[in-house]
């Protein structure tokens, strides 16, 4: 077996049932050499977010337009996931706050939680893109030779199948940074000082940005929500508490992300949050979101 590739007999997915397969694209021959072509469909399109080309661009785009962004562009993003009719407004006002930067990104590292598969590790896609309506989207192909090099990190296409926090991420990505690349995680069952580890050795410079996928509390009342997701927003923006999976499914990586920019002494701040009483959801049980932004120190000023 080769190295990196967690095997799927030893999948543990959270709900009941086999590990949902991914079917392996054809191979494509281009004249004297072959080339693979091995592009990870979407899972999600036309549920979470508009299933065809010009609607999703019409639904993104209009996102981005009425998103109220809070300068200077940061290092880090934590950004919600749920249906854009739901939490789209809130992660468009974080993609609208790193916008500014599209001329120097690069790379983009998103990190989101495994919802489906409990794998025992941090899984990549056995893809070299990722398909979204609006095209496919390039994985940073260094980038995950150095992320399997790190403890944890392996191969896991089952991980994939179904996984929605890092899908919905893609076509705010592809709508305004078309030049960068992406490397996505998708963390399972292990301790943040793991998921650290690894943006520490994928960090980079200005032209690396981290974009961690999490929503907030799930299906309590509306008043209540606002007061748990209020406290969740402060252990984020505090020094030192990380936070546990009632405050947000997400925490694995988010508690990795604290804990590296903590450690590189970055400020955290609040961007905007809302729950789905907010937007298009019952105000008797809702979802918290909350973007939030990491700056260096050096951040650049406003552009």
């Amino acid at each position: 077996m080769p190295p990196n590739r967690w095997p799927a007999w030893q999948s543990t997915p959270k709900f009941a049932g086999d590990p949902f397969p991914l079917t392996d694209p054809p191979e494509t021959t281009i004249l004297s050499c072959v080339s693979i072509s091995r592009v990870h469909p979407p899972a999600v399109a036309g549920a979470f977010y508009p299933g065809n080309e010009s609607a999703l661009r019409t639904a993104v785009d209009a996102l981005l337009e009425t998103a109220n962004p809070a300068p200077p562009p940061p290092k880090a993003l934590i950004v919600p996931h749920a249906g854009y009719i739901y939490s789209g407004s809130t992660a468009a006002d974080g993609y609208a706050t790193l916008a500014p930067a599209a001329d120097r990104l690069r790379h983009l590292i998103i990190l989101g939680p495994s919802h489906y598969v409990g794998i025992p590790a941090i899984a990549l896609p056995d893809a070299d893109a990722l398909r979204t309506p609006l095209g496919d989207v390039p994985l940073w192909s260094s980038g995950v030779e150095a992320a399997l090099n790190q403890l944890d990190v392996v191969i896991h296409a089952p991980t994939f199948a179904q996984e929605h926090s890092l899908e919905v991420q893609l076509p705010f990505i592809q709508r305004l940074f078309p030049d960068a690349d992406v490397l996505p995680l998708a963390c399972g069952r292990i301790p943040p000082d793991t998921v650290a580890a690894v943006l520490d050795a994928l960090w980079g410079g200005e032209e690396t940005a981290v974009i961690v996928s999490s929503d907030l509390s799930h299906y309590l009342p509306y008043a209540q929500a606002r007061a748990a997701d209020a406290q969740t927003i402060a252990d984020i923006l505090g020094p030192a508490r990380l936070l546990d999976h009632d405050q947000a499914c997400g925490a694995t990586p988010v508690n990795g992300l604290l804990l590296a920019a903590r450690a590189r002494h970055l400020t955290a701040r609040l961007i905007s949050a809302r729950n789905s009483g907010d937007t298009a959801g019952d105000k008797r049980r809702v979802v918290g979101y909350a973007s939030l932004a990491f700056d260096e120190r050096n951040a650049h000023a406003p552009e």
